[in-house]
């Protein structure tokens, strides 16, 4: 196992401009899931919905790494993976409600965001039920020689169910390009990690499938995008699969319904100061960025995410002929 982070001395720091495009896209993603938890609030999501503020730095800097035509899986917590592979705030928003013009025909809801124009092949509720999916999407791509990379988001809960270790172990012997990162928040649903896993570093378990295995700082979105863009290379050159753990936090419960007060006294308030688009904007500070210029692009990516809400709410509900399209019995 190694550990990186884009803080190091030696490594250059990303163009501002870059950087600002992160900012306004976990911007978008916080606001995002803010307006959902609003939404579950007053109950206008079917079933639970998943929320990822605080862990938006993985997502962001992972597709950012990544082309359109790359693929990405996520889990159940996948709105801010879809959001930054590229899908569209308004379709995103209705699909959660259910419309008839949402990702998916408001018919997958919150946990099944899919949206192939960008390459999000999906988000899955079955938890580490997307491994073996992703090993046939990246086979397809090595099949085809196409040098595309697959990008595949699990909880640390995944590492340890069969599916996991199955895919490593078939992922390695087959060489393909698939970038595992796990999003690790601590938290296995209600369970601390250390009362389910007998390892500190999942990282550690790329060892025994002969693939790299690393741990970073899932909250620097620098870091996240540099060490994806390094094993993705690596890849499309046809050297085979990595395990990126990225060190993160999950803000709020496990679900709408989980008051989270299994979290230990101060845990929750240490990791806000490290909260991922705080950390950004200060870094952004210390490069030059005005304060004016962050703020008002806070206001426009709330603004942006509003006004996707917005129509997206004014949008028809399916009517029972759709309802019954694409429905396999």
């Amino acid at each position: 196992m190694s550990k990186a982070s884009a803080t190091d001395a030696n490594v250059a720091t990303a163009p501002v401009e870059r950087q600002l495009d992160w900012l306004h896209t976990m911007l978008q993603i916080r606001f995002f899931e803010d307006e959902c938890h609003r939404m579950f609030a007053q109950g206008l999501v079917r079933g639970s919905t998943h929320l990822c503020q605080g862990q938006e730095a993985v997502v962001v800097g992972a597709c950012g790494a990544v082309s359109t035509v790359d693929k990405m899986l996520c889990t159940y917590r996948g709105h801010g993976a879809v959001i930054a592979k590229g899908a569209p705030l308004d379709r995103a928003f209705a699909e959660i409600l259910g419309k008839a013009d949402g990702l998916c025909g408001g018919k997958g809801g919150s946990m099944h965001l899919t949206d192939m124009t960008v390459g999000a092949v999906g988000s899955f509720a079955i938890v580490g039920g997307h491994l073996p999916i992703a090993l046939g999407v990246a086979l397809e791509s090595q099949y085809n020689d196409r040098q595309e990379v697959t990008l595949c988001f699990f909880g640390d809960g995944s590492t340890n169910i069969g599916a996991f270790h199955e895919a490593l172990n078939m992922a390695s012997v087959w060489k393909l390009p698939v970038i595992f990162v796990c999003e690790n928040n601590l938290y296995g649903e209600y369970s601390p990690l250390g009362t389910t896993t007998p390892i500190e570093r999942l990282s550690t378990r790329a060892e025994a499938y002969g693939m790299p295995g690393l741990t970073i700082d899932g909250n620097d979105v620098e870091g996240v995008w540099r060490t994806v863009s390094e094993y993705a290379a690596r890849a499309r050159a046809g050297d085979g699969p990595v395990l990126i753990e990225a060190l993160t936090y999950r803000q709020k419960g496990h679900s709408r319904s989980d008051p989270a007060k299994y979290r230990p006294s101060g845990e929750l308030e240490a990791w806000l100061e490290r909260d991922p688009i705080t950390l950004l904007e200060a870094k952004l500070e210390r490069l030059g960025v005005d304060r004016g210029r962050l703020d008002d692009m806070r206001s426009a990516a709330e603004h942006e995410v509003l006004d996707a809400l917005e129509r997206a709410r004014s949008w028809d509900d399916p009517s029972p002929e759709q309802l019954e399209e694409d429905v396999y019995a």
